[in-house]
């Protein structure tokens, strides 16, 4: 086996150990999956939950929308496709409102046959994913709070999960797809940081979620499996000497993207910044996690 092999393999065995490590922290320690803890500890976990957001944002405008602009462009010119018509953004359009037509969709379906299963613990009073009360006489509060009944629902966990392993898939590829074991190396460091931050995010995600334990620790590990997936993949074109299919891995990494700007605006976002209380200190904890990553890019 020549070296370059072994080290794509190296590359691929240490991505999936250290998603599944960081994954699985916030879903096996028990202080991220309370709601009814202290005032302390609902205002620890609404900052992770903003700091998370942050690491999305970041992830979405800095990382995932400029690779598929880069991506579609070099494939569109491979085929000799010209057009004045803004096909790249058509498609990250696409991506979005078939998330949100799906979700339309299952929640219109759920209204009809009367589940109400989202909105239940909310409207009898239970504590929400950071344990403030909810009640239905909110409205005649001195304060009035703004409630997101879809917040952390587990058709947009799903969606978030699903779009963040096909941009994986795509990581992957990229290494999968090197010629020299330094550049390799190179993509791998900064892949593994990167997704050891988004994993950890994710996870959290998913805990404050209804989803159940079992699909919380199923999402993890396939999530870690796409990374070197991708790289598998990678290693086959390279050795098969294939070079077709550009065109159609772009056009699902716009669809990608196009459900990832769904989720972080209109999911992880609204849901911190709707909710009262920290408002200065959620927006800090926004910006920390978008800096961190946005220096991850700029050193990468």
């Amino acid at each position: 086996m020549e070296y370059l092999l072994q080290v794509k393999i190296g590359a691929l065995i240490g991505l999936l150990l250290l998603t599944l490590l960081f994954g699985f922290i916030p879903a096996k320690v028990k202080w991220f999956r309370q709601t009814n803890g202290s005032e302390t500890h609902r205002t620890v976990l609404s900052l992770i939950s903003c700091f998370a957001g942050g690491v999305f944002l970041a992830a979405c405008l800095l990382d995932i929308i400029p690779d598929y602009l880069s991506d579609i462009s070099a494939a569109l010119d491979v085929q000799k496709l010209e057009t004045s018509f803004p096909l790249p953004e058509f498609i990250i359009a696409a991506g979005f409102f078939t998330v949100l037509i799906l979700e339309k969709t299952v929640m219109h379906f759920r209204e009809r046959r009367g589940a109400g299963e989202e909105r239940a613990p909310l409207l009898s009073g239970n504590r929400n994913g950071h344990g403030a009360v909810t009640t239905p006489d909110l409205e005649d509060s001195a304060h009035h709070v703004h409630v997101d009944f879809q917040a952390h629902s587990p058709f947009r966990s799903f969606m978030l999960f699903l779009s963040l392993s096909l941009h994986s898939v795509f990581e992957g590829l990229a290494i999968g797809l090197q010629s020299t074991d330094s550049k390799v190396l190179e993509i791998c460091i900064a892949i593994l940081v990167h997704k050891s931050i988004i994993v950890f995010s994710l996870s959290v995600k998913l805990v404050q979620s209804a989803v159940q334990p079992a699909w919380v620790a199923a999402y993890i590990f396939v999530f870690a499996m796409m990374s070197p997936l991708g790289i598998a993949i990678g290693i086959s074109v390279v050795e098969a000497a294939l070079t077709s299919g550009a065109l159609i891995q772009a056009i699902l990494e716009g669809l990608a993207a196009g459900t990832f700007i769904y989720i972080t605006f209109m999911e992880i976002l609204p849901h911190e910044l709707n909710s009262a209380g920290k408002q200065i200190l959620k927006v800090l904890f926004i910006l920390l996690g978008f800096t961190i990553m946005a220096a991850l890019t700029f050193l990468g």
